[in-house]
């Protein structure tokens, strides 16, 4: 089980939270918040490669809605012992099948002879039922309302209460405006009870018989039901108890044509449940521009051009990460404000996101390496309850982390070793980080301490790095750069903001020797780095020329060359006509001659007819 307190640290519930709000139903809300990482490299390439197809799914054919995925598993349970839905359970059943037949055709690939992707059996599996789905409809076309073709004795017992509705009103309103009309408050009819009642002046009772059923407040009106109506009433009573007993039948008679597909309708729920979930990932892709990683258990990570998914994307500053190839472990040193808890962050998370099935917001062939555990010792930690200072919080995590952890681990720390005497906090960071380093646990760490960047250097599998400083304009640049230690930078920031340079010098003079000449050659690095990358992209920009020139080049010569292969065609061709034309101007002039001779023809004429021929074949020669 992944440590849940680097959960935390590393904001990996930030993470839940922006995938559970792609989500379409609460059920895909629940497996989003319910995500952790995974340990097995081959759960975590099913969920890689689901969320890969639901992304291509998304760029090829849109999104599709899971919004009426609801939870039907207590309503099954119901039908399997024999239960009767209500109405709101039969619609939300309904909604369901209908969001499956949608889904289901969304799922179809447009391409049959195409190889299925890993969410075809998920899509083929679903259930629709189409027809009891539409039944459902039919009948009930509201949670209060079902339709008067639900059934034939519906239909004929609702037809039944229009009549004798329509023969009471017929009834009192010849009452309320014949004879009867001067004892009532209002001339209209009114229900009371379920029963038609006229509204009766107090003072009245005795003129109008009946029976009482209500009185208004001020106590002036009676609501009487006529005794002439009273039948009626009891009749129109009965028959909307037979409709009440109808609709239980329709419910009943809906419920049984559900029952024998309780099976498909909770796996119906599973996958669709599943599928939101899936469909969440590869939006949460999309909107962060994040491709998939390559998963590895060498423990090695390299992330290219890696952007923490929880900064904004205007502010973000995309990294490069590496460990575990040449070296286990990574120190990060630099001024404070460099970037460094980032760095961390951004390892940690973008981790958590892969083992989890996630796409990172990193450049595409980006590695991950699958950890059984993420230990991150990161932030301020002070504990008023447990009267701990900073320094003990965090050495408290240390010691946990020195425990737990192996080789299949990835460990995190921020600062290591600050919070107390600097000397001692050097010489405790570079123990802890030397013991890690002995049992080849994966480990990043920042520091400040100029010893551990020298005992980086002098390690073997030990890296330093350092965030990008700009000294000019004084602020980050939050550029990882591998290889390379961090400088303070204070006497240069110093002097920048205008301290004296007999200030400066008088603090110099208040280091050693030898760490003032480890600055120098850190300085010197940096410069020297700083140069050879300004080459670099002068030589990628030249090679980028030479390479559109060559391009240019071999297009131009397979333009000459088609033009070649064209006209020595278009002339082969022209030659042929030419020669085809000359042959069957002979064969016409020889057909004449034959037919002259025969004929006994003037040799003169013969002799003209024999020079064409000639001066013919000649033109047709050049």
């Amino acid at each position: 089980m992944m440590n849940t307190k680097a959960l935390k640290t590393l904001e990996f519930d930030k993470i839940l939270l922006m995938l559970s709000s792609h989500a379409g139903s609460d059920a895909g809300r629940a497996l989003c918040a319910s995500l952790v990482p995974m340990q097995d490299i081959e759960e975590i390439e099913t969920a890689q490669q689901q969320t890969a197809d639901a992304l291509s799914r998304l760029f090829k054919k849109g999104s599709v809605s899971f919004g009426s995925t609801r939870d039907v598993r207590a309503e099954l349970r119901r039908l399997e012992i024999g239960g009767v839905l209500s109405t709101a359970e039969l619609l939300h059943t309904a909604s369901l099948l209908e969001n499956v037949n949608l889904v289901k055709q969304y799922g179809r690939q447009d391409d049959p002879d195409a190889d299925p992707d890993s969410l075809a059996a998920l899509f083929d599996a679903l259930s629709p039922l189409t027809q009891t789905a539409q039944e459902i409809r039919r009948c009930i076309l509201a949670e209060d309302e079902i339709a008067d073709d639900a059934s034939t004795a519906l239909k004929q017992v609702r037809r039944q209460i229009r009549i004798l509705q329509d023969r009471v009103h017929s009834e009192l309103s010849r009452y309320v405006s014949g004879a009867g009309k001067e004892y009532l408050q209002d001339a209209l009819v009114t229900m009371r009870d379920g029963r038609y009642c006229i509204p009766v002046r107090v003072e009245h009772r005795a003129n109008v018989s009946g029976i009482v059923h209500d009185q208004s407040s001020s106590g002036s009106t009676l609501f009487i039901e006529p005794s002439a109506v009273v039948e009626l009433n009891n009749q129109i009573r009965q028959a909307q108890i037979d409709e009440r007993k109808e609709i239980e039948a329709v419910l009943a008679r809906l419920s049984e044509a559900l029952a024998p597909y309780t099976e498909e309708l909770a796996n119906d729920f599973e996958l669709m449940r599943t599928l939101d979930f899936v469909f969440a990932r590869a939006h949460l892709a999309m909107e962060m521009n994040a491709t998939r990683p390559v998963m590895g258990t060498d423990g090695a990570i390299d992330l290219r051009k890696a952007r923490h998914p929880l900064i904004p994307k205007k502010q973000v500053v995309p990294i490069d990460i590496r460990l575990g190839d040449d070296f286990d472990l990574l120190v990060i040193t630099g001024p404070n404000t460099g970037g460094k808890t980032v760095t961390l962050k951004t390892t940690g998370l973008l981790t958590l996101m892969g083992q989890a099935g996630l796409h990172i917001p990193a450049a595409d062939r980006s590695r991950l390496a699958v950890f059984e555990d993420v230990l991150a010792d990161i932030g301020d930690e002070q504990s008023i309850e447990q009267s701990l200072s900073t320094f003990s919080s965090h050495m408290s995590n240390v010691v946990a982390f020195l425990s737990e952890a192996d080789e299949h681990s990835l460990v995190l720390f921020d600062e290591l070793g600050a919070g107390t005497d600097p000397t001692e906090g050097a010489a405790l960071a570079i123990a802890i980080l030397s013991d890690l380093h002995a049992r080849g646990i994966r480990t990043i760490a920042t520091t400040h301490y100029a010893e551990l960047k020298i005992y980086a250097l002098r390690t073997e599998g030990v890296e330093n790095a350092s965030c990008e400083f700009d000294v000019e304009t004084l602020s980050p640049t939050y550029r990882l750069l591998i290889g390379v230690p961090g400088k303070s930078n204070a006497f240069a920031i110093a002097r920048k903001l205008g301290l004296s340079e007999m200030i400066i010098d008088e603090a110099k003079a208040q280091i050693s020797g030898q760490e003032e000449s480890f600055e120098d050659v850190l300085t010197s690095l940096e410069a020297t780095r700083k140069k050879l990358e300004e080459e670099k992209e002068t030589a990628r920009r030249e090679r980028a020329e030479i390479e559109a020139l060559r391009k240019d080049l071999k297009k131009r010569k397979e333009e000459l060359q088609q033009k070649k292969s064209d006209l020595i065609r278009s002339s082969s061709e022209e030659a042929r006509n030419i020669l085809q034309n000359a042959k069957d101007y002979a064969d016409r002039t020889i057909r004449e001659f034959n037919k002259a001779r025969e004929s006994g023809a003037d040799i003169r004429q013969l002799e003209e007819k024999r020079e064409k021929l000639r001066k013919k074949i000649d033109n047709s020669g050049t």
